[in-house]
């Protein structure tokens, strides 16, 4: 995709400046984990076992780890080094708690860590089709995720998305495939939409759809499924979405004081024990003040572009 610069009424590109070295990508998404990705960074180079991670990261939001590579040529699998990374996780949860501690000099409990929603990100200025066409499936605990270095300081940081998959990963773990897939899948689980969706009553998933249309039509929009909640995001998420049997409870990603809400629709629960991200939850019933409620997303929406 070709990038222009609009100056005095004439365009002219923006030639990409392509990283010379892997610790370059690294170094600069590490300085901004936050911003990027949403992820707490907690080192650089972590050994364990026979690999060396890259950047060892948080997710606060789903309380697990996360694992980044990155890698400057296409020559690599994917799964089979995506897999890799996640049984040694897997197998050695002490080390990756005990580093954490040490580093974050926080007494972080072996209790609070879901290892069911761990991850692998890999980041590369590209990637091949075969190796999209790799992450295809609907519960595949990997991403891909394409920096590109411009002239002029310039960053483009996008996520590859799969292409509409309907397939599970679980049909790659038969008995006959000698890798890590089989025993990684039986403890990582990657809860889909459709699951949170499946079995609710048709009034609560309509109320559900037509508050995602808007939400997805306030910019580029990522939905990111948790096993508690769905989640939609720019780089952090602004809205999260629970769907119940007879409502929809929906939290707001805004710190206590800062929602302009004169009908006083949300409650703020950033001294209670609450699902979700952010200090106001609602809980929607109907349809009614439907405007109402889509001026207080946005307002959580441009609280997150403007915190960055």
């Amino acid at each position: 995709m070709a990038i222009y610069q609009s100056r005095d009424a004439k365009l002219s590109v923006v030639r990409e400046a392509p990283f010379a070295r892997e610790r370059e990508m690294q170094c600069l998404v590490e300085a901004h984990m936050d911003a990027l990705l949403g992820l707490q960074f907690v080192r650089s180079e972590f050994s364990i076992g026979d690999f060396r991670i890259d950047s060892l990261v948080y997710d606060h939001s789903s309380n697990a780890f996360a694992i980044v590579e990155y890698k400057k040529d296409k020559n690599f699998s994917v799964i089979d080094q995506g897999y890799a990374y996640l049984s040694t996780m897997l197998n050695n949860k002490a080390d990756f708690i005990l580093e954490y501690n040490e580093v974050m000099q926080h007494s972080l409990q072996r209790s609070e860590v879901d290892w069911s929603q761990s991850r692998v990100i890999f980041v590369a200025p590209s990637f091949t089709s075969y190796q999209r066409q790799a992450i295809n499936f609907q519960d595949m605990p990997i991403e891909l995720w394409e920096l590109k270095r411009f002239e002029n300081d310039f960053i483009s940081f996008n996520k590859i998305k799969s292409d509409g998959a309907r397939e599970s990963i679980q049909t790659l773990s038969s008995e006959t495939v000698e890798s890590p897939i089989k025993e990684v899948n039986k403890e990582i689980t990657v809860v889909t939409e459709a699951q949170h969706l499946a079995g609710k009553p048709e009034p609560i998933l309509d109320l559900y759809r037509r508050l995602k249309e808007h939400i997805m039509s306030l910019g580029d929009v990522e939905l990111k499924s948790t096993k508690l909640w769905l989640g939609f995001r720019t780089t952090r998420n602004f809205v999260d979405i629970h769907l119940q049997n007879s409502a929809l409870k929906m939290w707001l990603n805004m710190p206590a004081g800062t929602l302009n809400d004169p009908l006083n629709l949300a409650r703020d629960v950033s001294n209670v024990g609450h699902w979700g991200n952010g200090s106001y939850e609602l809980k929607i019933v109907n349809d009614e003040r439907f405007s109402y409620l889509f001026d207080l997303i946005e307002q959580s929406y441009n609280y997150q572009l403007r915190v960055g």
